[in-house]
């Protein structure tokens, strides 16, 4: 990379990206550079056991009162899963999610299945994950990668990667379909599609990495046809 490039890959992480999410270093700071570089070195004393412990009392404080007031807490996986910039982490793999859970089994401690943050690293088996955890899903993300040889990832389309998504949307359907046949408390499980891939007019707007407007509406038409799809082969196609 040329210096210039370097810069501008520097900006879209620290400052473009994540200001879209929460906005913690916004673009009127001048050495976000600094301000980034600092808000790491808050982490050096904290490994990944003192995280988990951390993330513990978390739960421990707030899931009594999500239980109260039937809200459903949903922890999204390490996007990317697997150690970054010297951070710890520990929403990464099955492992570390059986540890979430069994820490604390209330039914408001749950997760956001991810599909795309956790199909970046190859050992994750997808449908597995899924099929184990299915009751604790409260939100979905569903988007596509595919993960080369050397353990690098990239993007693809939501039906053009390495995840298998008619497989995990039978899953899916079939377990919201249980959960309303039994009435339980926790029924709904919100979707969206989660990432994009730029086409058309997309490249004419100032949309921040990952959600293009055009590419996004795109993936979406494709989960519901897939859906519907599968909505038809479990024998309820009412809602289509």
């Amino acid at each position: 990379m040329t210096e210039q490039d370097a810069d501008q890959l520097a900006y879209n992480i620290i400052v473009f990206t994540q200001g879209f999410i929460h906005g913690s270093i916004g673009a009127n700071v001048a050495d976000y550079k600094k301000v980034f570089l600092d808000l790491l070195g808050a982490y050096q004393t904290i490994d990944r056991e003192k995280l988990r412990k951390h993330l513990g009392l978390f739960l421990d404080d707030i899931l009594p009162t999500a239980e109260k007031y039937g809200i459903a807490m949903c922890i999204h996986p390490d996007d990317p899963p697997f150690p970054l910039l010297g951070l710890p982490r520990i929403v990464s793999t099955k492992d570390d999610l059986s540890w979430i859970f069994d820490y604390n089994p209330s039914p408001s401690n749950g997760f956001t299945y991810c599909s795309g943050s956790l199909s970046a690293r190859k050992d994750n088996p997808m449908e597995d994950i899924l099929e184990t955890f299915k009751e604790r899903v409260h939100f979905i993300h569903l988007r596509n990668t595919h993960v080369r040889e050397d353990g690098s990832f990239y993007e693809r389309g939501h039906i053009d990667g390495d995840v298998n998504f008619p497989a995990l949307i039978k899953t899916l359907l079939t377990e919201q379909k249980r959960r309303e046949r039994e009435g339980l408390r926790y029924s709904r499980m919100p979707v969206r599609p989660d990432h994009g891939i730029k086409m058309l007019d997309d490249y004419n707007r100032n949309s921040p990495p990952g959600y293009p407007l055009i590419g996004r509406m795109r993936g979406l038409a494709e989960i519901k046809g897939i859906e519907a799809g599968i909505e038809f082969m479990l024998g309820d196609s009412t809602k289509h």
